[in-house]
């Protein structure tokens, strides 16, 4: 038997066991609380804001559908030639355009337009974009996502900090021009 003023050798295995399952929880909550502190401590950059230019509205001449290529706002040093980010422009008349991201809703395959049949072609899953972006056929259930985009100075600018998706309809930023 153990006197008043000396631990057992249960009570020290106790203390041991604490102090592990103490050390556990710490390293279990230390990931979960910067995943739920992370949105208010992130900053947000200005890039989030940047109107990027395609270049002259003289490249894109009416009626007709081309490849544009920007660089990421959000790019580092290491990124290379990925900081490259293709896009669909659309010059329906005028200074009236449509610019739409370049990967399929329904997969985010890379669609491609197809002057002939004027339509843009997923590759990968067969599915089908008229001109104007809305769905053709195959398994996307909508069109192709747009850019907002402006005409400014004669070049063609569109706003490359978020990426076009389903949430930005709702903000009223579908296919319209922002000035």
């Amino acid at each position: 038997m153990t006197s008043p003023g000396e631990t057992s050798r249960r009570g020290l295995l106790v203390r041991i066991g604490a102090l592990f399952n103490l050390v556990a929880g710490v390293v279990l909550a230390v990931p979960i609380a910067r995943y739920l502190l992370s949105p208010a401590s992130r900053k947000r950059t200005r890039a989030y804001e940047s109107w990027i230019s395609l270049g002259a509205v003289d490249q894109f001449p009416a009626g007709e559908t081309r490849l544009a290529i920007y660089r990421n706002p959000f790019h580092t040093p290491s990124d290379g030639d990925t900081a490259k980010v293709p896009c669909w422009v659309r010059h329906v008349d005028g200074n009236t355009f449509q610019v739409f991201a370049i990967n399929c809703a329904h997969l985010g395959c890379p669609v491609r337009w197809f002057p002939q049949s004027n339509l843009f072609m997923c590759p990968c899953h067969g599915g089908a974009y008229y001109a104007d972006g809305s769905r053709a056929s195959g398994p996307p259930e909508r069109g192709l996502f747009e850019y907002a985009w402006k005409v400014e100075s004669g070049q063609l600018h569109i706003r490359a900090g978020e990426l076009p998706t389903p949430g930005l309809t709702t903000l009223g930023v579908r296919r319209s021009r922002w000035a």
